[in-house]
């Protein structure tokens, strides 16, 4: 049997940061669940425009003081929205205040997308949440490009005590970065999305993949990227056993039944990894419901 790590994820999004708060304390008493997560956009990408909405590594700050047990992160950063230094140095403190819990999850960011593109239907939601905080999008190749130079700065600073970097994109001159993370040599990579050049970068640096929630998570399609991530890792000479592969879900209050059939299905193509995604607004103990409905009958 398949031995599958579960974590929950809460969109900070249209949600109060108390009821956040209230889940991630729930969470971290519910053994089952091991791990928990945010995402990374500064406006909603879904319901009313006007609606609140928390900054991710801010707020995982906050969330990582007061737990105790959770590996955390985001689902993912956005690599357009910090200089990798920052992300860095914003990456050792939390890897601090949580006492080495702390997991990075990357992604490449907005980028210039036609409508439909990657099977997403209508406009790109990027243009207008990059626009409204001064940011740019890139073409798919250079976020790409980018990504793995965040990559390399990022594993610097976490092992060496002074260096330079002269990248394509990024120059950095005498980079100090003290106190190191707790997790030598550095928190774990997750690395999400499902293109095959991200995919090289998978194989090449990440300990977990993530594949975001619907339409992305079908068995089919997690099935064939994996099959690309494999053939990557032959190239490289990695075994791909070494990469945990991880696979959103979104929980139906309604349905647990087909969560856990969505789950057996998943499992069955070689996740190992399930992060439960939960949708608003959060019902109280839902944590110990989805260990109990979810979580403890997946296999049945």
């Amino acid at each position: 049997m398949t031995t599958v790590r579960f974590g929950i994820k809460t969109t900070p999004m249209h949600v109060p940061y108390e009821d956040i708060r209230r889940v991630w304390l729930e969470a971290d008493e519910v053994p089952e669940i091991e791990d928990a997560w945010l995402w990374d956009h500064l406006l909603p990408v879904a319901g009313p425009k006007d609606g609140q909405i928390h900054e991710g590594w801010t707020l995982l700050s906050a969330l990582a003081a007061q737990t105790e047990r959770l590996r955390l992160g985001l689902l993912v950063t956005s690599n357009r929205v910090r200089p990798p230094a920052v992300l860095g140095k914003m990456a050792s403190t939390v890897d601090v205040v949580s006492g080495g819990r702390l997991v990075v999850g990357l992604g490449v960011g907005g980028t210039h997308q036609p409508p439909g593109a990657g099977g997403i239907p209508g406009a790109n939601p990027a243009v207008a949440e990059y626009e409204a905080y001064g940011l740019t999008l890139v073409p798919p190749a250079e976020g790409i490009a980018r990504l793995a130079e965040t990559i390399a700065i990022l594993k610097l600073m976490w092992t060496q005590d002074v260096f330079d970097f002269e990248g394509r994109y990024f120059r950095l001159k005498a980079t100090r970065n003290e106190p190191k993370p707790v997790q030598r040599p550095g928190p774990p990579l997750l690395i999400g999305g499902w293109g095959t050049r991200l995919l090289r970068l998978v194989a090449e640096h990440a300990d977990v993949w993530n594949v975001p929630g619907p339409p992305h998570n079908s068995v089919e399609f997690v099935a064939e990227r994996a099959r690309v991530l494999e053939a990557h890792c032959a190239e490289l000479g990695r075994d791909p056993g070494e990469i945990t592969r991880s696979v959103q879900v979104l929980v139906s209050y309604d349905d647990p039944a087909a969560t856990r059939a969505t789950l057996r299905a998943l499992v069955a193509a070689g996740t190992n990894h399930v992060v439960l995604s939960l949708p608003r607004p959060y019902p109280r103990g839902v944590a110990r419901w989805l260990a109990d409905e979810v979580i403890a009958g997946w296999r049945s």
